[in-house]
């Protein structure tokens, strides 16, 4: 990363993808693409404070291509229209990022992984706080009409949970990514590549097999703002299931809580059996470097990776699903798009796998029931008694 990165405004300004970070200071190829020289004079006297295409060119390509990382991220944000995300809405308000990642000294604010979030749910006008990221910021904690009942939602449903009712709904989103299917050539030994013209690449002889989706329903989970990862060398304790590369912290009790929408991506992903390790392989270098995308040998990829990476490596690998959570806070549909109280509030609806708490329309108390039936009962017997007297005594 450096300056211009963020505030050229020319279009210009691109990085050479293995010279370490640096532009381009004469032709060169890269694979069938070419890139040419930047004029870094005509760049330097066009720099401007960042539009949305100087954030879209790292965020809307994350993991490798367009979407494919977020499912509310992708290149079809660059000017969108209202019924892709209101805030963005090209003919409309067209919010820059900054409009609500508002930046001090070049700290961005965001989504913090590592820390909780900023989770005021309150106001805050652009002179009282610099911090501008929830949505409460300008809509209020209670942005409906008054005596609206889902003004009282908003203490434990995030306003992402209804207003994003779908994600990649554009473009397409990788939803599984299965490393181990790797390495295929075809019948001449040449790489494969899978397309559909819908979707993407399906498959790939440097990246195996990937799903692509479109139109997403969401998963939802209890959300405190910050999120625990797997860091370089810890311990894999998921002796069975999926490995969580990513945890969402949150739980009913918790105060600061609330149920959020999530992209959850899975994958299939080299790891070490007897050290429990998830392997970091070499990927990228020339055949006899011990780079997979050499010599398309796992084996070797994993050991010179964990070696440049200060781990251990026993030998003994398999593949190991795993998991990841991307929280949406984009692609904000519009109101009439929003959800409906049956949506969540049915025994089938979204929420049916989100357990620790009550939800009336969804969950039952036998007790409940049968008491409510009783009453019921009653009710009809003391009706039918009122009735009867009033026929025997007129």
């Amino acid at each position: 990363m450096d300056c211009l990165v963020c505030h050229d405004s020319t279009g210009t300004y691109k990085k050479f993808p293995t010279d370490c970070g640096n532009p381009v200071y004469e032709e060169k190829k890269f694979g069938d693409k070419v890139f040419k020289p930047v004029n870094l004079k005509e760049v330097a006297q066009h720099v401007s404070r960042p539009s949305r295409k100087n954030c879209g060119a790292c965020h809307f390509f994350g993991g490798g291509g367009d979407g494919v990382k977020h499912g509310d991220l992708d290149s079809s944000l660059s000017a969108p229209l209202k019924s892709l995300d209101v805030h963005m809405d090209k003919t409309g308000l067209n919010y820059n990022c900054q409009r609500c990642h508002t930046t001090e000294m070049h700290h961005i604010q965001g989504r913090h992984y590592s820390d909780p979030a900023a989770n005021d749910h309150k106001a805050a006008m652009p002179k009282d706080s610099a911090n501008r990221i929830a949505c409460e910021s300008c809509h209020t904690d209670r942005p409906h009409k008054k005596n609206q009942k889902m003004n009282d939602h908003t203490d434990k449903v995030a306003c992402q949970s209804c207003h994003i009712p779908l994600f990649a709904r554009e473009n397409p989103t990788v939803m599984f990514w299965d490393w181990s299917k790797a390495g295929k050539k075809s019948e001449d030994g040449k790489p494969i590549d899978v397309k559909n013209k819908e979707t993407g690449i399906a498959y790939s002889t440097m990246k195996g097999e990937l799903h692509w989706a479109k139109n997403q329903v969401p998963e939802y989970f209890w959300y405190n703002g910050a999120m625990q990862q797997m860091k370089v060398g810890d311990k894999v304790t998921e002796i069975n299931g999926p490995i969580q590369l990513y945890r969402v912290l949150g739980s009913p009790t918790d105060s600061n809580s609330r149920i959020a929408p999530f992209k959850v991506h899975r994958g299939i992903q080299p790891y070490d059996v007897e050290n429990h390790l998830v392997v970091i392989p070499k990927l990228f270098g020339k055949p006899g470097t011990g780079a997979y995308w050499g010599d398309y040998d796992w084996m070797k990829a994993s050991e010179t990776g964990m070696k440049v990476a200060g781990l251990p490596f026993s030998g003994k690998l398999e593949f190991r699903e795993t998991v990841t959570y991307w929280p949406l806070n984009h692609m904000v549909a519009p109101k009439e798009q929003s959800l409906k109280c049956e949506e969540c509030h049915a025994q089938d609806g979204r929420l049916q796998k989100l357990t620790g708490f009550y939800m009336p329309g969804r969950d039952k108390s036998q007790g409940i029931d049968l008491l409510g039936w009783v009453l019921v009962a009653v009710s009809g017997i003391g009706a039918s008694i009122h009735g009867l007297l009033r026929i025997f005594k007129r």
